[in-house]
C-alpha cells in the first residue's frame, strides 16, 4: 500500500501559515513563529498524505541600537521576510522598540532579562558543579526529606538551564515524573522547593516543541492552584499585620513580625513570577489559553497588580495585554477593575513596566466605549509629561485616536479627546504618525471648514517641528493667511497665525503671500498699543520675525513704516535681556554709520547711559530751580510716549519720520534697509522668546483649553 502511495504522488504542495510575533530571549532578535503544512498531491491533485510542523525563523538585529531609525528598521524587517504580513508593521516596531528599550533600561549595570528568561534567585547556589552523567543521583534525593529534595532539584535546574541538556533530560522520564510528583506532593512544605521544581519545567516550557510533555505532567494546572494558594496567603499576611500594627502593646513583635513578613514575600513573589512565567509561555497555544480562562486566570493576574516587585509586574501586564486580545478577557479585565489597577502604575520610572502598562493601556481600552473615557484620561496625564510622549508613537494608540476625530465628522468632539491630542501633537515623532496618510489634509479640512479653535491647536503644535511634517503645510499657506482678513474670532486667528510663524520654509515665498492676501496692514494694525490682547500681539511678533528672515520681506516691513526702528531699538538698548541687549547695540552701530544724525542722538544717549547718575543729580537740582522745564515742550504739553512721560523728548519721531524729516519710500535708502533686515530677522524671535519666558517657557497659547479669554491655562496643566 506504502509502494502504491509512493507511486500516486505527483506533487508535493507546501502551505506557510503566519504566526505571532516576539522578541528573543537573550539576543537583539525577532522570532516568528509560523505552520508548515505540507502535503502530498495525487494524480487527479486529490491529497493523499499531509503533514503539519511548527516552525520558527529567527531575525537578527545586530546594527540595533539608540541612531537607530524604528520605523525605517521596522519596515525593511516587514518588506525582507515574508512570513510576516504588512498589517503587522505596528506590532513590528513595537517590538523594535521593545528589544531597545531593554538593553537600556535602568540606571544600573545589572543584567536585563526580558519577558520570557528568568533570572537567577536567592537559593539557587549550589557548593557543586551539576554534572548531566549524575542525573540518576540528583533523582535519588528527590526521594530523601525536604532539604535533599530542594538540593536535588536545584542540581537538575543548573542542567535544565542549559538548552544542550533539555533534549537529554527529556528523554530521562523517570527524572521528569520524579520532579511532577515531588511538586504535586509537597509544595505546600517548601516555596523553595516549589519555585525551584517549576523553574526546571519553565526551561522546557521556553520552546514550543516541549510543551507537550510540560502539559503531560498537569504542571500548567498545578501552576494555577499554587498561584491562587499563595494570593490567599498573602491577604492573611496583611490581615495579621494591620491587626499587629493596630496594637500599640506589642510594637516590638510587630517590627519582628514585619522582618519575618519581608523574607516571605521575596520568596513567594519568586515563586509566582516563576509559575506565571511558564503559564504565559504556554499560553501560547489557544486551547490552552482557553483552558487558563475557565480558571480564572484574568481575575489572578488582575488580583497581583496590587503587589509592588517591579519586575513581577511587568510579567503581570505582559499577560494581561496578551489575555486583552480577546473579548472576553476584556470583559473579565473590566470587571475586575483591571484600568483603575494599572492607573497607579502610570507613570513609573522603571521604564519596561511602563512601555509594557502603556501598550495594554493604549489599544484596547480604546476600542471598549465603557472604559474609554477613563483610559482617555488616564493616557492624557501621562501624555503631560515630555519624557513619556514618544512613547506613544511606538503603540497603536495614535491611529486609533486619528480614527476617532475622523469618525466625529462636524459634531463637537470629546475635550478629553482633542486634549490628549494636542498633547501628544507636541512631540516630533508623534506629529509625523498623525500626518501619515491623509492625517494632515483630514485635520486642516475639519479645522478650516468648522473654524474649530483646538483642531487648529493641534495644527500648529504639528507645525512647529522641523522635519518633512513642515513641508506638508505648504498646500495650506493661502488657507491659513486668508483666515486673518476676515472678521473670526480671536483664538482661532492666534492658533492660524501661529501656524504660518512656524513655517519657517526656505523655499517658501513669503513676499508672494504678504502682498497676496494683504497682510502687512494686518501686521501693523495688530501692533499698535490695544489694538489686540497679548497673545494675538506676540504671533504678531513671531510672525513678523518669520517673514523678515526674508532681506524682500523685510525691505517690505521697513517700507510699510510698521516700526520706527532706531527709536525703538534705543528704548530698548538697556533691556534685562543681554540677547537683546547685543542685538540692540550692533543694529545702532549699522544705523549710526548710516544716518549722522541719529548716530549723534545714539551716541548721546550711550553717553547719558553711562553718566546716568550724574545726570540724575544735574536733572533733579535742574527741576528744583525751574520746576521741571525739560519735561514740556513748547505748548506746555509733556512729551509721552506710550503713556509714558519722556526725559528724552528729542529721540522718539512718529513712523514714517527720522530727525523731523517725513521719509518718503524713495529716501529708504538700501544700506538702512539692510540693517532693517538684520533688525528684524534677529530681534523678533528673541523677543517674541523673551515673552515666552514671561508667560511660563514656552509659547504661552500654545495647549490653551477652548472658551478662555485672557487668563487660558495650558492643557498639560491637567
Amino acid at each position: 500500500m506504502e509502494k502504491l502511495q509512493a507511486e500516486d504522488a505527483r506533487y508535493l504542495k507546501r502551505k506557510v501559515k503566519g504566526g505571532s510575533l516576539d522578541v528573543h530571549p537573550t539576543e537583539k532578535a525577532l522570532i516568528v513563529q509560523y505552520e508548515l503544512e505540507a502535503t502530498i498531491l495525487g494524480e487527479m491533485g486529490d491529497p493523499m498524505v499531509g503533514e503539519r510542523k511548527e516552525c520558527q525563523k529567527i531575525i537578527r538585529l545586530k546594527s540595533l541600537n539608540a541612531n537607530t531609525d524604528i520605523a525605517t528598521l521596522a519596515r525593511k524587517v516587514v518588506e525582507e521576510c515574508r512570513l510576516i504580513h504588512p498589517s503587522k508593521l505596528p506590532e513590528v516596531e513595537q517590538l523594535l522598540f521593545y528589544l531597545l528599550n531593554r538593553k537600556k533600561s535602568g540606571n544600573d549595570k545589572r543584567e536585563k532579562h526580558p519577558p520570557r528568561d528568568l533570572a537567577p534567585f536567592e537559593g539557587m547556589e549550589l557548593d557543586e558543579e551539576a554534572n548531566i552523567n549524575r542525573i540518576d543521583h540528583y533523582v535519588e534525593l528527590l526521594y530523601e526529606d525536604i532539604p535533599e529534595k530542594v538540593r536535588g532539584a536545584t542540581l537538575i535546574l543548573h542542567l535544565a538551564r542549559n538548552p544542550d541538556n533539555l533534549e537529554e533530560l527529556l528523554q530521562n522520564e523517570t527524572a521528569l515524573g520524579a520532579l511532577a510528583r515531588v511538586l504535586r506532593e509537597d509544595w505546600k512544605q517548601s516555596v523553595d522547593l516549589a519555585t525551584t521544581i517549576i523553574y526546571v519545567f519553565f526551561c522546557f516550557s521556553s520552546f514550543s516543541q516541549f510543551h507537550g510533555q510540560v502539559t503531560h505532567y498537569k504542571i500548567g494546572a498545578l501552576c494555577m492552584n499554587i498561584i491562587e494558594h499563595e494570593l490567599k496567603r498573602y491577604d492573611l499576611w496583611q490581615d495579621e499585620l494591620q491587626k499587629k500594627a493596630a496594637n500599640q502593646n506589642v510594637k516590638k513583635e510587630h517590627e519582628k513580625a514585619f522582618k519575618k513578613y519581608q523574607g516571605l514575600l521575596i520568596k513567594q513573589e519568586q515563586l509566582l513570577q516563576v509559575a506565571l512565567h511558564l503559564l504565559l509561555n504556554l499560553a501560547e497555544d489557544t486551547r490552552t489559553e482557553l483552558k487558563m480562562r475557565n480558571k480564572n486566570i484574568v481575575h489572578t493576574l488582575v488580583k497581583t497588580l496590587d503587589r509592588e516587585d517591579e519586575e513581577l509586574l511587568v510579567l503581570v501586564v505582559s499577560f494581561l495585554k496578551k489575555l486583552s486580545i480577546f473579548l472576553e478577557n476584556k470583559n473579565d479585565m473590566a470587571e475586575t477593575y483591571a484600568v483603575e489597577k494599572l492607573a497607579r502604575l502610570l507613570p513609573c520610572k522603571h521604564e519596561d513596566l511602563l512601555n509594557t502598562t502603556l501598550r495594554l493601556h493604549a489599544s484596547p481600552p480604546l476600542t471598549d466605549e465603557s472604559q474609554r473615557q477613563l483610559c482617555m484620561c488616564i493616557l492624557y496625564h501621562i501624555s503631560v509629561d515630555d519624557r513619556f510622549k514618544s512613547m506613544f508613537a511606538y503603540t497603536d494608540c495614535i491611529p486609533q485616536l486619528m480614527k476617532m476625530l475622523f469618525d466625529c465628522g462636524e459634531s463637537p468632539m470629546d475635550p478629553e479627546l482633542i486634549s490628549f491630542c494636542i498633547n501628544l501633537a507636541a512631540n516630533k515623532r508623534n506629529a509625523q504618525v498623525i500626518c501619515e496618510g491623509n492625517g494632515l489634509k483630514m485635520l486642516m479640512k475639519r479645522g478650516l471648514k468648522l473654524k474649530d479653535v483646538l483642531t487648529m491647536k493641534m495644527i500648529r503644535n504639528v507645525s512647529q517641528h522641523d522635519g518633512p511634517t513642515k513641508n506638508l503645510f505648504i498646500d495650506y499657506v493661502g488657507d491659513l493667511a486668508a483666515q486673518t482678513g476676515v472678521q473670526e474670532r480671536e483664538e482661532y486667528v492666534i492658533e492660524c497665525l501661529g501656524t504660518l510663524a512656524n513655517l519657517t520654509i526656505p523655499d517658501l515665498d513669503w513676499e508672494l503671500v504678504l502682498k497676496e492676501y494683504n497682510l502687512v496692514p494686518f501686521l501693523k494694525d495688530h501692533l499698535k498699543p490695544g489694538s489686540a490682547e497679548d497673545d494675538l500681539i506676540l504671533e504678531v511678533v513671531i510672525m513678523i520675525g518669520t517673514v523678515s528672515m526674508d532681506d524682500s520681506c523685510a525691505a517690505m516691513m521697513a517700507k510699510s513704516g510698521i516700526i520706527s526702528a532706531p527709536a525703538y531699538l534705543i528704548d530698548l538698548m538697556h533691556d534685562k535681556n543681554a540677547e537683546i541687549r547685543k542685538v540692540c547695540d550692533n543694529t545702532l552701530d549699522i544705523i549710526a554709520e548710516y544716518d549722522e544724525e541719529w548716530g549723534r542722538k545714539i551716541q548721546s544717549e550711550k553717553f547719558r547711559w553711562h553718566n546716568s547718575q550724574w545726570l540724575e543729580m544735574v536733572d533733579n537740582r535742574a527741576m528744583g530751580d525751574d520746576g521741571e522745564p525739560f519735561m514740556y515742550g513748547d505748548d506746555g504739553e509733556p512729551f509721552m510716549h506710550n503713556g509714558d512721560i519722556l526725559e528724552r523728548p528729542d529721540l522718539f519721531y512718529s513712523a514714517g519720520t527720522a530727525g523731523g524729516r517725513q521719509v518718503g519710500e524713495s529716501e529708504v535708502e538700501p544700506f538702512f534697509l539692510h540693517s532693517t533686515s538684520l533688525f528684524f530677522s534677529f530681534f523678533f524671535y528673541i523677543q517674541g522668546r523673551e515673552v515666552e519666558k514671561e508667560k511660563g517657557g514656552q509659547r504661552p497659547d500654545l495647549f490653551y483649553s477652548a472658551g478662555t479669554e485672557r487668563k487660558r491655562r495650558r492643557v498639560g496643566e491637567g
